[in-house]
């Protein structure tokens, strides 16, 4: 199996300087990783950056915290996919998950879903499933699958417990296969990022690529 091309190098830090983000770009072309997932500051120029390569630009929507209104993530969904982003990570509204507003959930999803893939681009749903009980976690599911998205991801990585095997098998079991799985948050070892991969995952998100390649 060719782990790098299941990997999403990421940087998604506050203070995240171009001289990293270009380095991130290099290091993705060098072990041929999916993708980079990076601030949206930066798509335009990763972009150019990758533009000699089948490296993947992804950025975050809604991030980290999710409750940024509707009409917000859709307006940054689409400068995202205009400026050159391919994939689209996106942290659902976790405030109104737990509240159990559906229509809100479904007019979100159905939303910036339809402005990310009629642009050609891939939708990754971050629940944040460190927050989550089981049964939400199941009812978040359910409604991806109605909104036909693209990927279900685990974490932001910045809330704890991120990515583990259990939460992959939980997802896994209550995804349709057109639905992929992406595990993020704490993934720092070869031995984890392949034991995810066996448990469902389909993409792994880490800033630890090159250690864990290089292992």
């Amino acid at each position: 199996m060719n782990l790098a091309s299941k990997i999403d190098h990421t940087l998604l830090k506050a203070d995240a300087t171009e001289k990293e983000i270009k380095k991130l770009c290099a290091e993705a072309k060098e072990f041929g990783f999916a993708a980079v997932c990076i601030p949206p500051y930066f798509v335009r120029k990763c972009k150019l950056w990758l533009a000699d390569s089948n490296v993947k630009v992804a950025t975050v929507v809604g991030f980290p915290l999710g409750y940024s209104h509707t009409p917000a993530k859709v307006e940054e969904a689409r400068r995202a996919i205009d400026e050159g982003a391919g994939e689209i990570d996106m942290v659902i509204n976790i405030i109104a998950l737990k509240a159990g507003d559906w229509n809100y959930l479904k007019n979100e999803l159905t939303s910036v879903a339809t402005i990310v893939q009629l642009r050609g681009g891939k939708l990754k749903v971050i629940l944040e499933t460190g927050l989550l009980t089981e049964s939400e976690i199941i009812k978040a599911c359910e409604l991806c699958k109605e909104m036909s998205v693209d990927f279900v991801k685990t974490s932001t990585g910045t809330i704890q417990p991120g990515a583990t095997i259990e939460t992959i098998k939980l997802l896994r079991a209550n995804l349709p296969k057109s639905i992929k799985i992406k595990a993020s948050g704490g993934i720092k070892t070869k031995e984890f990022a392949l034991k995810l991969i066996e448990a469902g995952a389909d993409r792994i998100g880490c800033s630890a690529s090159v250690s864990i390649i290089s292992e």
